[in-house]
C-alpha cells in the first residue's frame, strides 16, 4: 500500500511520487502535506535530506496549471540547493507538464531572461531574483504559492532585506512556507510579519545519536595535515565530508590530499557553477571518496552514505557544526565526526560544546604519524617540499 493515497493528492501527482518509488511518507512530510495542500500556510523545521521538497513540492504540483504564468516561487540560498530543488519539482510535475525553472548567480543572465516569461514555477536564489525584478524581467505580482527553503540559512548569509524586498513584490493573498533546520527568533519574527496564522511541524533529527560517534584530536597547527592524511588512509570509511572555513583552506587541503594520493574534490563558493555541479556529481556517485567544503557551499545539499566527517577547521557558529555532524549517521547507519583541534580551534569548540552540552565528544589520542608531502603554491608555479610532521620536542 502506498501511503501517500491517504492524503488525497491528485492522481497525476500519486503517479509521480509511485514512479519516484516513494511510499511511505517521511514525518516532515507526513505532518506537513495535509496543511500544505489545503493551502494554509505552514513553518516547517526539518533537517536536510528529510523531503521536505517532495513535501512543499506537493502543494505546488497540486495548485500550479501549465501555460497559466508564474505561480509558484521557491526561494534557495544556494545555487547547488537550486537546481536540486528544480530537479525535485520537476520529477513531481512530469506527468502534469508545469515549466519549472532555475535561477541564480553565476552564470549568463539573458538565457533566464527568455526563459522567464513560459515559467510555471521559479526556483531562485534572493540576489539573482532581485537583479531581475529590478530589471523588470520577472514578474511575481500573481504568483500564489511562496516558498522559503532553509530559511535559517538564507538569514544568516544575509539574505533577509532581500527577502523582504522580494516578499513585498508578492501578493498578500498567497500561501507562504518557510522550512529550515532550526527556527530562531529571526524567522519567528519574519513568519509574524509575513506570514498568517501559520501551522508549526516539526521532524524529529534524522541523526541517530545512538550511532553517531564524535571524537577530537588536540593537535598542532602544523600536524593537521598529516594527521587528516592518515585518519584518511587508515580508517575503514565510505563517503568523506571535510569541512573547513575559508575557501583558501578549502583549496590547501584538498591540493595537498591529492599530492598524498587521495582521491580528493573540493567545492566552495568560488567556483562556477558548472564546476560545482560537476563537482556533486561525482561525490555522490562515489566516483571520489572525500568532499572538501565550505558550509555555505555544502548546505542544503542532499548527500546520502556519507561515513566520516571531518572539521579541519571548527565553525565559529555552533550551529553550523550542528548542520555539519548532520550529514552522517542517517537512515540507520552509523557516523563518525572527527574533530581536528589546534589552538586557534579551541574558542569555537568550547562555544559548540556549551551550546549543545549534550553532545558526547571524547578526546582521542593522536597516532604515530609520517612525513608528507606539503604543496605550496607560489607566483602559479607549484612547488613540493617535504614536512616532518611529527610534533616538537
Amino acid at each position: 500500500m502506498n501511503l501517500f493515497d491517504k492524503f488525497g493528492l491528485s492522481q497525476e501527482l500519486a503517479t509521480s511520487i509511485k514512479d519516484l518509488g516513494f511510499t511511505d511518507p517521511t514525518q516532515i512530510q507526513g505532518k506537513s502535506i495535509p496543511h500544505i495542500i489545503k493551502g494554509k500556510d505552514v513553518i516547517g523545521e526539518s533537517a536536510t535530506g528529510s523531503g521536505k521538497t517532495l513535501a512543499f513540492g506537493c502543494g505546488i504540483i497540486e495548485n500550479a496549471s501549465p501555460g497559466k504564468g508564474l505561480q509558484a516561487l521557491i526561494l534557495t540560498p544556494t545555487r547547488e540547493l537550486t537546481e536540486q530543488v528544480k530537479g525535485v519539482i520537476t520529477q513531481l510535475a512530469r506527468t502534469k507538464r508545469l515549466n519549472v525553472l532555475s535561477v541564480y548567480g553565476g552564470v549568463a543572465i539573458n538565457p533566464q531572461i527568455d526563459r522567464i516569461p513560459k515559467a510555471d514555477v521559479v526556483v531562485a536564489t534572493p540576489g539573482r531574483l532581485l537583479d531581475h525584478l529590478q530589471r523588470r524581467t520577472i514578474d511575481i505580482s500573481k504568483i500564489k504559492m511562496l516558498v522559503l527553503d532553509e530559511a535559517d540559512r538564507m538569514f544568516d548569509m544575509g539574505f533577509i532585506e532581500d527577502i523582504e524586498k522580494i516578499i513585498k513584490q508578492c501578493p498578500k493573498k498567497r500561501q507562504t512556507l518557510f522550512f529550515s533546520a532550526t527556527i530562531s527568533q529571526d524567522i519567528k519574527r519574519f513568519a509574524n510579519k509575513f506570514m498568517i496564522n501559520p501551522f508549526r511541524v516539526s521532524a524529529t533529527k534524522m541523526v541517530d545519536p545512538a550511532k553517531l560517534r564524535q571524537v577530537y584530536y588536540d593537535v598542532q597547527k602544523n600536524q593537521k595535515l598529516s594527521l587528516l592524511v592518515h585518519l584518511l588512509k587508515n580508517e575503514s570509511r565510505g563517503l568523506v565530508m571535510v569541512f573547513c572555513n575559508s575557501r583558501t583552506n578549502t583549496d590547501f587541503v584538498v591540493k595537498n590530499l591529492k599530492a598524498n594520493k587521495i582521491s580528493a574534490i573540493a567545492i566552495h563558493g568560488g567556483f562556477t557553477q558548472s564546476k560545482r555541479t560537476k563537482t556533486i556529481d561525482l561525490f555522490n556517485k562515489a566516483k571520489v571518496g572525500v568532499l572538501v567544503c565550505t558550509d555555505v557551499a555544502a548546505r542544503g545539499l542532499d548527500i546520502d552514505n556519507v561515513s566520516h566527517v571531518y572539521n579541519y577547521d571548527i565553525p565559529k557558529d555552533a550551529k553550523d557544526y550542528v548542520h555539519r555532524i548532520g550529514r552522517t549517521a542517517r537512515a540507520g547507519e552509523e557516523g563518525k565526526v572527527i574533530n581536528l583541534l589546534c589552538d586557534y580551534d579551541h574558542d569555537n569548540f568550547s562555544r559548540v560544546l556549551r551550546e549543545y552540552s549534550e553532545f558526547n565528544v571524547k578526546k582521542t589520542k593522536i597516532p604515530a604519524l609520517k612525513r608528507i608531502h606539503i604543496r605550496i603554491d607560489r607566483q602559479d608555479q607549484p612547488r613540493r617540499r617535504q614536512f616532518n610532521r611529527r610534533p616538537r620536542r
